[in-house]
């Protein structure tokens, strides 16, 4: 168990925590507010790499909260951060939407989306503009044992309003009945994102804390960096399956208006 009161770094999980689809949770916005007026901080971490950085600025803005890019942790930008450490002088095969191969272009990165000689790893992210010949694609490429494959997240499903759609894990999971192949995740549950984090703010592991919704991502991804873990069970999980889970939270709780309240007590 954690004292609440020590955290100085609350990383949140997005869609199913803070809200759901278009659907801001009421207790959100005095949360978040309660945060910086204790001194405190935030990001908003997802796993979601089909939106730029400053689409979910947009975003916020209509749900009513008002953030910037230093607010955030994608796994686009730990997909960027990985590749331009280890693969910043090779052409990059990229599957995935316009916003997340823009971003990756923008950090520096050789880029294509075509199959061609010459390249040196292959990166797919939650695409929402998946097509056939991008399959394809990827399946002739995937016949190279040896060329490096890797996925922004292993997601299996993307929460919305009216249920579920299928995510990049699941995608991952079609193309290995192809090709008998399954790429190396770098976001949740990798620790990177919050060693990003904890860097760029400079806070110990015991005062950082991460808040979500899935066991197989975001509360994995909390053990995996060792920091402080708390599940709330406003998305896709609910009492029967933390339950039946391998991946514990420090805390289980019904949304983040418990937070709030504990926070405020």
């Amino acid at each position: 168990m954690f004292d609440i009161k020590q955290i100085k770094l609350f990383l949140f999980d997005m869609d199913g925590t803070i809200y759901l689809g278009d659907r801001l949770f009421e207790p959100t916005i005095p949360l978040l507010n309660t945060i910086k007026e204790q001194g405190k901080r935030y990001l908003f971490m997802t796993n979601n790499s089909s939106k730029s950085v400053e689409a979910y600025v947009e975003k916020l803005a209509k749900l009513g909260i008002t953030a910037s890019k230093e607010d955030f942790m994608t796994s686009s930008q730990a997909t960027a951060y990985f590749l331009k450490k280890n693969y910043a002088d090779k052409l990059i095969f990229v599957s995935g939407t316009q916003s997340f191969k823009k971003e990756l272009r923008e950090s520096g990165l050789n880029i294509t989306d075509e199959r061609q000689d010459g390249i040196g790893c292959i990166v797919c992210g939650f695409d929402t503009e998946l097509t056939f010949k991008k399959l394809e694609d990827l399946s002739i490429l995937l016949l190279d044992k040896d060329l490096p494959y890797f996925a922004a997240n292993l997601d299996l499903v993307c929460p919305t309003e009216y249920g579920y759609v299928p995510d990049c894990g699941s995608v991952s999971e079609m193309l290995y009945n192809a090709t008998g192949r399954r790429p190396i995740g770098i976001g949740k549950p990798s620790p990177l994102m919050v060693e990003l984090a904890r860097d760029k703010w400079g806070t110990a592991k015991e005062e950082t804390m991460v808040i979500g919704d899935r066991l197989y991502t975001d509360i994995a991804c909390g053990k995996n960096a060792e920091i402080p873990t708390v599940l709330v069970l406003s998305g896709e999980t609910d009492m029967a399956m933390a339950e039946a889970s391998p991946h514990k939270a420090d805390i289980i709780l019904e949304d983040i208006g418990v937070l709030l309240k504990e926070l405020k007590g």
